[in-house]
Parts: C-alpha cells; structure tokens; sequence
C-alpha cells in the first residue's frame, strides 16, 4: 500500500513537472503592459558575421516616464523587421520579413508570435525614471541574405504601485473589537492585574 501511494506521489510531481516544462513561454508575458511612450527600447548595431550572415544588437531601455517600472519583469519584444524601402513584408509573397528570420536565443514568445528577450536588472529593483537599462544581447540570422534590414522592438514590464503614505495606512486601520477587547479585560482580571471595577471603567466608551 505504501509503495502504491509512493509510486502516485512520484508519478504526479513527474506530471507537474512535465506540464511545467511544456507551459507556453508566453504565458509569461501575460501580466505585462506595453509601455509604449513610457519607456524607448534604442538598439545598436554590434557586429556583423558577413559568412553567417549573423547580426548582433545591443538593446537598452529607457524610462521616459515619471513612473518606475519593475525591473525583472522588462522585456524588448521584436516587433518587425523592415527593408531598406521601410516594408516589412516581401513584395511578392506579402511574407513578413519577420518570419524571414533566424533569431538567436530568444527568451520566449508573445501571444501574438513575436520573439522577446528579458532585459537584465541592473543593481536596483526598479527602472527609474529618466535612467536606462543594462543591454540586452540579440542575434538575428538572415538567411535571405538581404542586404539592409532594421529591427524594431517594443518594450512591455509592469509598473511600480507608489507607496501607502503613513497617514493613510494608519486611517485605513482596523479598530480592534468590543469582542476582542472584553477577552482581554476578562483576561487581566484573572490574572490580577486589574479589578473588576476597573474593568467595568475599562469597558465604558
């Protein structure tokens, strides 16, 4: 019986464990906001592997707001891949050059099939306003060939909930109980410390 329900245990942590495995990677995305606006994602070129046809960016992200966004949970999300006229699909299929692509290294993907990468947290918990990130690195393979082509990406994260101000948190708490307030009076009187006609003054508003 024993070895019966061990061998349930071991085969249900296996399941969660697999089903873990196997959650989609955008599920991570799903409590994020688009910070359109809020925060710029500036991309620089880095180097170029001419036989490979491999290029790899520097991403970076700044908080253009007043707001202070979370950190760990900032994403840059490729968004879409341009020519050197400024399309971003291919004259005669109507293919997005997107798909086109080889992208290297990818963190996961958006609900709406796009490629992100986590953007590293720097020393603090928050990206505050007016700073930039570290750098992220993205490696994108073009296996057209083409010769000239531009990444865009948007940035998605959460925004920091401002902290309660004191006076606030103390207006929003809780008196204690006429309930819980009679136990422990009940409770000094039998221990001594207080006499019932205290207690009675004690319990009068």
């Amino acid at each position: 019986m024993a070895k019966t329900r061990s061998r349930h245990i071991v085969v249900g942590s296996a399941c969660l464990l697999l089903a873990q495995a196997f959650t989609p990677l955008f599920a991570a995305t799903a409590d994020l906001i688009d910070l359109n606006g809020k925060a710029t994602a500036f991309v620089t070129l880095r180097s170029r592997d001419n036989f490979s046809s491999e290029y790899r960016y520097d991403v970076t992200v700044r908080n253009n707001s007043a707001d202070l966004f979370v950190a760990d949970s900032l994403i840059v999300v490729l968004d879409r891949i341009t020519n050197i006229g400024g399309q971003d699909r291919e004259n005669l299929t109507g293919e997005s050059l997107l798909n086109r692509m080889e992208i290297i290294g990818q963190d996961g993907t958006t609900e709406d099939g796009r490629p992100f990468f986590r953007v590293p947290q720097g020393s603090g918990p928050d990206l505050t306003p007016n700073s930039e990130s570290l750098p992220v690195t993205v490696r994108i393979r073009n296996r057209d060939y083409v010769a000239v082509f531009t990444p865009s990406f948007r940035v998605m994260g959460q925004k920091r909930d401002p902290p309660k101000s004191k006076n606030a948190a103390s207006t929003a708490a809780t008196p204690p109980s006429k309930a819980s307030t009679d136990k422990l009076i009940q409770l000094l009187i039998k221990k001594g410390l207080i006499t019932p006609q205290e207690a009675q003054a004690l319990s009068q508003p």
